[in-house]
């Protein structure tokens, strides 16, 4: 099994190790304390020895910061995780804010004198983080102060997770599409023609994608924790645990990289300074220790983006060809998941960890399941409310007759990464259930069909996925995509669908189309296939190429859920295409039942 239920969420934790933190303060000379949560790599995802919000406060989500002053304390979220922050935590302990709309800035000059301290960890917070807070606190008289310890790993003590050791595995250039030397001398070309002696890598992804080599130190993440120096000429250095490395790895890396201990890294950075080099730093994604130890504002640094990211996001032909082939042989899993959970739920007994455990166990048939790409989240009735929701034992929940179920899962093949969601209705569903359940779906065509010229950004179209619901009143409290990695991150950037997705779409991107409504103790809904962004192309008629969308998830979407009056004649068009597509494609794959359950899932709708 990929996934545990347990939970680490205890509420009645939390107040007892406040205390424990408040004592520390003074000894620490500071007012306050920031806990955020990240690991030294800035990534999402993060190993257990990194999860210091969680055990401080109990709160599991995949973003968030808490604040601990000597009186009062807050946990920051965003509108992904009000809901989910409120049951997890002590909130006589904590208070629970919403961001953007209230910040940390603002809280602090709120809730502490002027003149108090504010101890940080600079591991866990970027550079441009702590500069943007630094700049709002300036006229507060509020001071920011680097930490050498981290507070919470001083009282954590023993119990604290020992730092992960996984395995790396090769990448290979079947799927990889280009040699690790050939992305690295095209890397250095960038550097010297931008005038930079060096760059300096920490963002997990970033390295796997780069070195060709995938890890296993986050938990359905393949990447590897680890940190890279990349000089404008000459062989790079990868800083890592050498017990990471197997004989074929070492054999794979040996042309392209020095192996380093992770402890060589501070030396390495100290003697880029001393020599005065001009070396590349992603302030937005490197951990605020690196920039100083490269010497700061005093130092030669060349504050500019990961050179990887962009590289990244744009798949090369190998990578596209993998998706594809990733997200047929996961949709003929999760249509045999759904023709499965259609002929089981009716008898009532079923619950959400069986919803999981089942689908894991048909992707694991494919024999080709690495991991899945994120902790399914499978949510009945008013969990599926309940946008990041993980299910546990203690929440687990049957699914009823009356009804919603949302299911939002993914998985970790070595040609590719997926991620779909589907709100399936339990029995027959209520009228207001399908009208917020076809608003999501119109939503989900305008985004699907669109046609855009170049240097449209995904802020551009986010509204066209909520304008079916702004006009009855109703809105979605996340983004409406997120980048895919090539059997990496399920989160990827810079490319996002989102009212602060400012990164123009290109050609070879993979993002998530994802509205949603939330029906807060009620329901959730939300539909999600991954689309590919094509190349431009003429419109017949037009006098300008535009770009478009390939869907690459092929599942039906729950037609009983649909109200075909709400629906455009385009709109109809759009999802009787797609259903006969994915018939097409998936059918020949499926026994004689789940083939006729496809069937009757794909029928047309009749305008």
């Amino acid at each position: 099994m990929f996934q545990d239920f347990s939970s680490s969420a205890d509420p009645a934790l939390g107040a007892g190790r406040v205390a424990r933190l408040r004592a520390r303060l003074a000894s620490l000379g500071v007012d306050a304390v920031l806990v955020p949560r990240s690991d030294e790599h800035m990534g999402e995802y993060v190993p257990p020895s990194a999860e210091r919000l969680g055990w401080l406060t109990g709160f599991t989500g995949s973003a968030g910061l808490a604040i601990i002053a000597t009186r009062k304390a807050a946990l920051f979220v965003d509108g992904r995780y009000t809901v989910q922050a409120a049951d997890q935590v002590d909130t006589s302990i904590f208070e629970i804010v919403q961001i953007p709309e209230s910040e940390p800035r603002q809280w602090l000059a709120e809730n502490l004198p002027k003149g108090a301290r504010i101890g940080f960890d600079p591991w866990l917070h970027t550079r441009a983080t702590m500069a943007r807070l630094e700049e709002g606190l300036a006229k507060t008289g509020l001071v920011l102060k680097a930490l050498p310890r981290n507070p919470v790993d001083l009282i954590w003590g023993t119990e604290r997770p020992a730092p992960p050791k996984g395995p790396l595995a090769v990448q290979p250039l079947e799927w990889a599409g280009v040699a690790a030397a050939d992305k690295i001398k095209t890397l250095q070309k960038q550097l010297r023609a931008a005038g930079e002696d060096a760059v300096v890598l920490t963002l997990p992804d970033s390295i796997a994608w780069l070195f060709n080599v995938r890890g296993s130190d986050v938990k359905h993440n393949p990447t590897p924790l680890a940190f890279a120096v990349v000089p404008a000429s000459g062989k790079s250095e990868l800083f890592i645990d050498k017990a990471k490395i197997g004989p074929e790895v070492r054999k794979h890396l040996s042309a392209v990289a020095h192996i380093r201990a992770p402890e060589a890294l501070s030396d390495r950075l100290g003697t880029l300074r001393i020599e005065k080099k001009r070396v590349r730093l992603d302030t937005a994604t490197a951990a605020m220790w690196i920039w100083q130890r490269l010497g700061g504002s005093r130092g030669h640094i060349s504050d500019a983006a990961d050179p990887c990211i962009l590289p990244k996001a744009r798949k090369n032909e190998a990578e596209i060809r993998g998706a594809r082939i990733a997200h047929e042989r996961d949709a003929i899993a999760v249509t045999r998941f759904l023709a499965w959970l259609d002929r089981e739920a009716p008898r009532g007994d079923l619950d959400e960890i069986t919803a999981v455990r089942t689908l894991e166990a048909m992707r694991a048939e494919t024999q080709a399941l690495k991991e899945i790409s994120f902790d399914t989240i499978s949510g009945s009735g008013p969990n599926g409310a309940i946008v990041h929701y993980r299910v546990t034992e203690a929440t687990n929940r049957k699914l009823r007759a009356g009804e919603l179920f949302l299911i939002d899962s993914g998985a970790q093949y070595i040609d590719g990464t997926t991620d779909i969601t589907r709100t399936v209705a339990i029995g027959a569903p209520t009228a207001e259930m399908r009208d917020r359940f076809t608003r999501v779906l119109k939503g989900h065509i305008a985004i699907s069909e669109l046609r855009f010229p170049a240097g449209t950004t995904g802020a551009h179209i986010d509204v066209l996925a909520r304008h079916a619901l702004w006009q009855a009143g109703f809105d979605f409290d996340h983004g409406t995509g997120h980048g895919v990695g090539s059997y990496l991150s399920v989160h990827e950037g810079p490319q996002s669908i989102s009212k602060r997705g400012h990164v123009v779409l290109e050609p070879g991107m993979i993002l998530s189309n994802e509205p949603g409504y939330y029906k807060t103790g009620a329901y959730g809904i939300r539909i999600e296939n991954l689309l590919l962004v094509q190349p431009p192309a003429a419109i017949p008629g037009g006098d300008r190429e535009m770009l478009g969308f390939e869907t690459l998830t092929l599942v039906p979407i729950d037609r009983r859920l649909i109200e075909a009056k709400l629906l455009s004649a385009g709109d109809l068009q759009w999802i009787n295409a797609y259903h006969k597509r994915v018939a097409v494609v998936i059918g020949p794959h499926l026994n004689e039942a789940d083939r006729a359950w496809l069937t009757q899932a794909t029928a047309a709708i009749a305008e």
